[in-house]
């Protein structure tokens, strides 16, 4: 279970608040969609979460205990997965399985047997000794989940994993993710793909410049906003929330 309250990030070499009021619970056991138009923090949040940021307040617990009183275990827990950062294309994924493994000091047994587990579901095994950079977008992006799951982690962030990808990818990777949930792993996902939120999500958040605006079952979203669809209740949320970014001390002059 995460909890986060509060949460604000301000990059204070660009005079910038990236969140600025995000408040967010995710479950176990629960497929938890973060949704929010682009410049909305979603991104800057997860990096929050998954340890990569520091807060600039705010607070984010795991079971209940604090990040930073455990920060060093609990990123062994995270698997955080996003299209800025990218495999080194020149290894192939047998030694992405092995580098990775040794990271989080795995035994070679336990590197050999999820990476089999892994490749042999997303379609990989038969490429284990090809490079990376020789494959296409939807080849990389199982190989990339394939690496970040292999640790076994209990928390899983995802930023638009499908994004990009053909539709029978797609599907393996939303089966993948339903098979992730029943496991009991707390999931995040990120996406700008309303109709895949539908679909997996068992909660969502909605952020609108860098504050919480919305969090709830999925499945009362539109009617939470007396309108008929997830999009409409979306664009309402957005319309009734959005306000033009200002640059710190901008008015202050």
């Amino acid at each position: 279970m995460i909890t986060i309250e509060h949460l604000k990030k301000t990059f204070r070499k660009n005079k910038v608040e990236a969140v600025k009021d995000v408040n967010l619970t995710i479950e176990d056991g629960e497929i938890y969609a973060l949704l929010g138009p682009n410049g909305a923090g979603k991104t800057t949040t997860m990096r929050m979460i998954s340890t990569l940021l520091t807060p600039t307040s705010g607070k984010i617990e795991y079971d209940h205990v604090p990040l930073e009183k455990d920060e060093e275990n609990i990123r062994r827990r995270i698997a955080f997965l996003t299209n800025e950062i990218r495999l080194d294309g020149q290894f192939t994924p047998n030694e992405l399985a092995d580098y990775y493994g040794h990271l989080y000091e795995m035994s070679r047994e336990q590197i050999v047997a999820r990476r089999d587990q892994l490749f042999e579901y997303f379609g990989i095994k038969d490429f284990g000794n090809r490079r990376y950079e020789t494959f296409s977008t939807g080849m990389k992006q199982k190989t990339s989940i394939a690496i970040c799951l292999l640790h076994d982690p209990d928390t899983i962030i995802f930023d638009e994993p499908t994004n990009g990808l053909d539709i029978l990818t797609q599907h393996l990777i939303e089966e993948y993710l339903v098979k992730l949930r029943s496991e009991g792993k707390c999931i995040i996902l990120s996406t700008h793909i309303l109709d895949l939120a539908r679909r997996l999500a068992d909660k969502v958040g909605i952020v609108v410049d860098g504050r919480s605006v919305f969090e709830g079952p999925m499945s009362e979203l539109a009617s939470s906003q007396n309108v008929e669809t997830v999009e409409e209740a979306f664009l309402k949320l957005y319309k009734d929330n959005h306000e033009e970014q200002t640059i710190i001390g901008k008015n202050n002059k």
